[in-house]
């Protein structure tokens, strides 16, 4: 019985074995807490907080560029971020600036909702319009 146990007792521990460098190697490539709010900051994100890691993914609390609050989820391995909603990179400062360089003066009334921009403002011919701004790029895509 002890010759047959021998056998059981190496395949069991080469089997944790390879199962412990397959952790390490898994944590080796997970992204460190500095990294992760160095990839939120770079992405417009502010006021980051209750950063944790778990289940193989990061979690944070953060404020977007438009000032609204989301809960975030981040890939440790590629830094992708999914917002709990619907988020823009750009404030309304930056909305502002992106409508002026493409001709647009007395831009006003610029507010976020559902997942895009929205402003009045007069067109380079002059005429009061409303538009509808790409959350990302700051390009008008459209009138309302």
């Amino acid at each position: 019985m002890a010759h047959k146990l021998a056998p059981l007792t190496l395949t069991l521990a080469l089997g944790t074995l390879a199962l412990g460098i397959s952790s390490a190697a898994v944590a080796q490539q997970a992204m460190t807490e500095p990294q992760v709010q160095s990839q939120l900051t770079a992405q417009g994100y502010t006021k980051v907080h209750d950063l944790k890691f778990r289940d193989g993914m990061w979690y944070a609390e953060a404020r977007s560029a438009n000032g609204r609050r989301v809960d975030l989820r981040i890939d440790a391995s590629t830094g992708q971020v999914y917002p709990d909603e619907q988020v823009s990179r750009l404030s309304k400062d930056d909305v502002r600036a992106a409508l002026e360089t493409q001709g647009y003066t007395h831009v006003h009334d610029i507010d976020f909702d559902d997942g895009m921009w929205k402003a009045k403002a007069r067109n380079p011919a002059g005429n009061p319009v409303k538009l509808k701004i790409d959350a990302t790029s700051g390009k008008v895509v459209g009138t309302y």
